[in-house]
């Protein structure tokens, strides 16, 4: 069995510079033994010389608690606080390891950006003399038929530049977020595949009229894999449960904010897409570091991250003309 880490405590804190250059000056007979912020530890000191015969006295001035003994007592006193505390020494609190910062965030809201305003240009201009719209926009009924790209084409396509705009703001804030996490290219795979699951889980529980287009679904996949990925990684911290599962209380916080309001909002698939990142992220959180820091595995994820919504958009066309 693993040895558990101790702390030793400070014994020359017994002989003794007071803390934040405060002195405080003891009754007419004793010595400064001990001064502390901190309650219990004046009060474990006193039980402990009293214990052995030692009379002591304790005070609290200016902020800290003062452990006052008699001048004759003094090296005795310290001499059985050091031995107290050589004989029980404090356990080291555990720590949640830090997650390491990785590369590529950078370029995948770039690319993000990029893919989103060069999909609204080429449906704008009806290039290729097609409708990008209706062959790539999220309706139920052909999706639950068979036409399952549309989960992936309607992440893509935006009404309106406010609706554009959104996702690119709130897509940049949270996917440079995912990327820092997991590195750019895992991140936003894991992003769009969870945006597609999104629009699929909400297919399911829409009618077969209902349509939805938007990058919204995968922004907020990506708020949830924020939200997993910070739970996977909070470590063997000893936490209140309000504090452990506070990711999770704040991201269900932003997702009412931001995915609820609005007369055109798809509610059902921010609620989806954020459930399919919560999925995606924490399965994500499980993959080696090892991998995560690989250039190679980050490029070959990025480049089918790419793939996948070309491939998507280039049978939607086909099917379409």
């Amino acid at each position: 069995m693993a040895e558990r880490p101790v702390a030793r405590r400070r014994i020359a804190k017994y002989f003794l510079a007071p803390q934040n250059g405060r002195m405080v000056e003891p009754p007419s007979g004793y010595e400064t033994l001990l001064q502390t912020n901190q309650r219990a530890e004046c009060s474990e000191s006193r039980l402990v010389l009293s214990a052995v015969g030692i009379h002591s006295q304790a005070v609290y001035r200016e902020g800290c608690w003062w452990l006052y003994v008699q001048q004759q007592d003094m090296a005795r006193a310290a001499a059985e606080l050091e031995a107290f505390h050589l004989e029980n020494p404090v356990e080291a609190e555990p720590t949640a390891a830090a997650s390491p910062v990785l590369e590529g965030a950078t370029v995948g809201i770039l690319i993000y950006a990029a893919v989103l305003t060069l999909v609204a240009v080429y449906a704008a201009h009806r290039t290729y003399g097609l409708e990008w719209l209706s062959a790539g926009q999220m309706q139920t009924g052909l999706v639950l038929d068979g036409q399952f790209w549309r989960i992936v084409t309607a992440l893509t396509l935006h009404l309106d530049a406010g609706h554009i705009g959104s996702n690119l703001v709130f897509g940049a804030v949270f996917g440079f977020l995912a990327g820092r996490a997991l590195g750019g290219g895992v991140a936003w795979l894991v992003i769009v595949l969870a945006g597609a699951l999104g629009n699929g889980m909400n297919a399911m529980v829409q009618p077969a009229t209902h349509t939805s287009i938007g990058a919204s679904t995968a922004v907020f996949a990506a708020l949830g894999l924020l939200v997993a990925h910070a739970l996977r990684n909070r470590g063997p911290v000893r936490e209140t449960l309000l504090k452990r599962w506070s990711p999770l209380i704040g991201g269900v916080v932003l997702l009412a904010m931001t995915g609820v309001g609005g007369e055109r909002t798809d509610v059902m698939a921010h609620m989806t897409g954020f459930v399919a990142g919560l999925l995606m992220g924490w399965l994500a959180s499980c993959l080696p570091m090892a991998w995560l820091t690989n250039v190679v595995v980050q490029r070959v994820a990025g480049v089918a991250t790419i793939a996948l919504v070309v491939v998507a958009w280039i049978v939607a066309l086909a099917i379409a003309g």
